[in-house]
């Protein structure tokens, strides 16, 4: 089996990321009895390495990100599974912080499928999903390679993820807002209830700065569970230093000593994430494996975490940042002009339509920009047509484009050279515009493109 083969086998499969594949269709059952018999076919890879558990609405994947590249600088063999991915499948499973091969990857779907098939045949529930095969794949790959350590970062929710099977060194649940609310639910409660599944009997748990609400119902969950919690923004702490276009420099306050760091990942958010790091890091210095401050200095001044604030261009200057909802839309703006320096502000919209595309707009709308809205090749990606309509209702200019290269093309005509030209609303339109910037050639999926750009 090659590659692209590899990919079609994998496109053929349950995908709940995706209201428009060509696979079989399935209610959405979370359970994870289909990922449990798949794995115990396998003999239980997941068991193989020692894990970070990461769960929450946002910095998840950035924490997962720093807690990886640290471990890596120390030394250690590291699995690191997330998503969605950017560019490509394999960026979801990565061996010492970088994407597996092309060949590893399409080895491990061939060696998986046939028990994919035998669970499928014989579950009540229906059909191994993409998610749960992808999550296999990973724990499978990670032991292959006899991984000392691997970060798992949660999919959706965490009590039913497929993730969640793992028996942690150390649980982290970073910050907590309203996303995926028809899964998870409408409160910030019942949202927290669901990533607190992941916290495991006695395990510690690393927990990011939350609202109150989310924040009882964690405790709660500590305390029943007999986990120790160790909390972020107080026996934590972080301080910013210098900060610029390419890079920030801060300090953390851990429990066992202070950290003097640096990172190309921007905002104030990262921070936060990055303190939650440490946290997590030092509770597995604690139980002895050798992780020594430079380590993490090295592994978070090395980190690579795409689309989060990132400089595609310094001239003129073009940003990506995946936010999709308003607790991140708001992180962004505010961020802004503390680490660049601009004059007018031209946007680069694209949005899902699962989403709370009213709160963004109505965001960013606030800032005064000048707006492209175009759309990403994601099948739930909105119209652009029904994004600029949203702009205008608020008294925004909006001009609609039917790809994001042509936005970019667009937004950079009319750029200043002291501008910004900033792509958001979607992880999907932000990779997009790296691909557009940076040349990078993405993987195609022709079968799940919106109906409108199937003939592009």
């Amino acid at each position: 089996m090659d590659y692209r083969d590899s990919i079609d086998r994998l496109m053929s499969l349950v995908d709940h990321e995706r209201t428009n594949h060509p696979g079989p269709r399935q209610k959405v059952i979370y359970d994870l009895s289909r990922v449990q018999a798949l794995l115990g076919l396998l003999g239980n890879p997941q068991t193989a390495a020692r894990s970070i558990h990461v769960a929450g609405t946002k910095g998840k994947g950035s924490t997962a990100a720093l807690c990886d590249a640290a471990l890596h600088a120390a030394g250690y063999k590291t699995g690191f599974y997330s998503s969605p991915h950017l560019h490509t499948f394999r960026e979801r499973i990565r061996i010492d912080s970088h994407p597996i091969g092309e060949t590893e990857f399409a080895g491990l779907v061939e060696e998986l499928w046939p028990h994919q098939q035998s669970v499928s045949d014989d579950s009540p529930l229906g059909p191994v999903t993409l998610f749960e095969f992808m999550t296999a794949m990973a724990f499978e790959g990670f032991s292959q390679v006899n991984a000392d350590f691997q970060t798992i970062e949660v999919g959706l929710g965490g009590r039913l993820d497929a993730t969640n099977v793992l028996d942690p060194e150390v649980c982290v649940i970073t910050s907590i807002s309203r996303d995926h609310t028809a899964i998870l639910g409408d409160s910030l409660g019942e949202i927290a209830s669901e990533k607190a599944g992941i916290i495991k009997e006695g395990s510690p748990v690393v927990i990011a700065p939350q609202a109150k609400e989310a924040a009882d119902v964690i405790d709660e969950v500590c305390r029943r569970m007999g986990a120790r919690p160790i909390q972020v923004g107080r026996e934590v702490t972080w301080e910013s230093g210098v900060s610029g276009p390419g890079r920030q420099s801060f300090s953390v306050n851990g429990r066992l000593g202070r950290y003097e760091l640096t990172t190309p990942l921007l905002g104030s958010h990262q921070l936060e994430n990055a303190a939650a790091a440490v946290a997590a890091l030092e509770v597995l210095t604690e139980r002895g494996y050798r992780i020594t401050p430079d380590a993490i200095q090295r592994g978070f001044a090395s980190v690579s975490w795409p689309c989060r604030m990132e400089v595609l261009s310094r001239s003129p200057l073009v940003m990506a940042d995946g936010a999709h909802n308003l607790h991140s839309m708001d992180a962004l703006l505010e961020s802004l002009p503390r680490y660049l320096e601009y004059d007018r502000l031209i946007i680069v919209a694209g949005f899902s339509r699962d989403k709370n595309v009213e709160e963004m707009v109505q965001r960013l709308a606030e800032a005064g920009p000048t707006v492209f809205t175009t759309r990403s090749r994601h099948p739930r990606s909105m119209s652009p047509d029904a994004a600029a309509d949203m702009f205008r209702e608020r008294g925004v200019p909006a001009e609609a484009t039917e790809g994001t290269a042509e936005a970019l093309e667009r937004a950079l005509a009319v750029a200043g050279r002291n501008d910004l030209v900033l792509t958001t609303g979607s992880l999907f339109v932000a990779a997009e515009a790296r691909e557009a910037m940076l040349g990078i050639e993405p993987e195609i999926y022709p079968d799940l493109l919106p109906m409108e750009q199937r003939s592009h």
